[in-house]
């Protein structure tokens, strides 16, 4: 069992076991964290410099959503990931984007399938899932394109100032 646990590009999925501990799921392995998903997700929003709060209130002003916020971990590594409900539930579980294949409905709730064959089953309707999916899409092509213009910005600077030209 791991007292922290660093969200990183292998990270598939943050599920709860209980409200102290919770199962992460990597490509190869996974691990119990003493610790609850909310600590979990606190904690990583904070090592990669800034706070839950402050990644929420960024979705909500790129995106204008008033909840179930997804969020960027880590914005060099396009580490988005989306809670599955109400992120004041304990059985809310955090998913990453960037490692879904596909997801199918399941009595009772969705099946989840990453790029790595694996799968997680979670107690939420298809169309929960579909909408959380759709939301944190929105948020990648937002990230892209604030990117891509930062780029044009810094090639812009480039040739003005350029002595090569």
């Amino acid at each position: 069992m791991l007292d922290e646990y660093e969200i990183n590009s292998s990270t598939l999925a943050i599920i709860p076991i209980n409200d102290n501990s919770s199962k992460v799921y990597e490509e190869e392995t996974e691990y119990v964290v003493n610790k609850n998903v909310h600590k979990i997700i606190d904690f990583n929003c904070k090592f990669y410099g800034s706070s839950y709060a402050g990644r929420c209130e960024g979705t909500k002003y790129l995106l204008g959503i008033k909840s179930k916020y997804p969020i960027i971990i880590e914005e060099s590594r396009n580490l988005i990931f989306f809670p599955t409900s109400s992120t004041r539930k304990l059985d809310n579980a955090w998913i990453s984007l960037n490692k879904i294949k596909n997801y199918h409905a399941k009595e009772g709730g969705t099946v989840i399938h990453f790029e790595n064959e694996s799968k997680v089953e979670i107690p939420i309707s298809y169309y929960s899932i579909e909408n959380q999916v759709c939301r944190a899409t929105m948020l990648k092509a937002k990230l892209y394109e604030l990117k891509s213009e930062k780029k044009k910005q810094k090639n812009a600077i480039f040739l003005f100032f350029s002595p090569y030209l």
